[in-house]
């Protein structure tokens, strides 16, 4: 069985199964485990976001769908030469990650027939159920059944450590220039680490915002989480915004309550997530007795 991810997360969820020995190729954006990052890629950007504004990238974003209707483009000839029995995609962000119709588009172009399995997630329920969908594809239900069993089990032991517990009021934004609420899974993550999500709805897709809808919010901690950042990108956005994040939480900045996370443990839709919440556990709730994961994930901003 010859697996081909053209999904971050799917590559994460391959290692999390231990199929790593079936991994033939990866996406563009692909960067975890280490272990991965010598296959073949099979896409790229249509641009290039290396120094980029959140700002810039946005626009360059919309450019692209306007004028192509996707971010990302698929190497077929690369594809071709992997040969995979099964390619994991995704339908849940266009902007994301290279979605499913276009990955139906380069399999049509093959001289071979690979199963095109399409990662729909958009709560940490479907999170699990997609690890599940990648085990029974392969033919190795119970890899599925012991990963996401270790996962919940993660996930209780959260929920017991902070269950008695104030729940914090948590402003949480996932973009910055323009801002946007966050969608999917991480209200959630926020309300199982412990928080009260302000803004942006569970299993709804993010949303933009006007800055003068977080005016008077005021709330107990800010927690910014650009997407596709890591901290160091983070902690550059969220200064490039300083004046604009001051104004609609500067009790939670002056106490230095504010964060910015890494968002590979919470925009993608792999096994990570559970590292995400642990960690954001943690800094909701420091005297909870939680360990946060030994990579940083939230880091005091500014």
């Amino acid at each position: 069985m010859r697996i081909a991810s053209l999904l971050s997360s799917a590559t994460e969820i391959v290692y999390a199964l231990g199929l790593q020995e079936h991994l033939v190729a990866i996406s563009h954006e692909c960067d975890w485990p280490p272990q991965a990052l010598h296959l073949p890629r099979l896409s790229r950007s249509r641009f290039d976001p290396a120094g980029l504004t959140s700002g810039q990238i946005d626009a360059e974003v919309r450019r692209c769908m306007l004028e192509y209707g996707s971010v990302y483009e698929i190497d077929v000839a690369a594809l071709r030469d992997a040969r995979p029995d099964v390619i994991l995609t995704q339908a849940v962000c266009e902007v994301c990650a290279v979605p499913t119709g276009s990955v139906n588009d380069a399999v049509a172009a093959l001289p071979f027939a690979p199963r095109v399995v399409s990662l729909d997630a958009h709560t940490m329920e479907g999170i699990f159920q997609t690890m599940q969908q990648v085990a029974d594809a392969v033919g190795q239900p119970e890899r599925g059944d012991e990963a996401v069993a270790r996962l919940r089990g993660r996930l209780r032991r959260v929920e017991e450590a902070i269950a008695s517990r104030p729940r914090p009021r948590v402003l949480a934004l996932e973009w910055l220039d323009p801002p946007f609420a966050p969608g999917h899974w991480i209200p959630e993550m926020v309300t199982l680490a412990g928080g009260d999500n302000l803004l942006g709805d569970a299993g709804s897709r993010s949303v933009q915002i006007p800055w003068e809808q977080a005016d008077g919010l005021d709330p107990d901690r800010l927690l910014l989480l650009p997407c596709g950042y890591d901290l160091q990108a983070s902690r550059i956005d969220a200064d490039r915004a300083r004046d604009s994040l001051a104004r609609i939480a500067p009790e939670a900045i002056a106490a230095g309550r504010a964060a910015i996370g890494h968002s590979a443990y919470f925009s993608r839709s792999g096994p990570r997530v559970v590292d995400g919440t642990e960690a954001l556990a943690a800094w909701l709730h420091p005297d909870a007795g939680l360990a946060a994961p030994a990579e940083p994930v939230v880091d005091p901003w500014p």
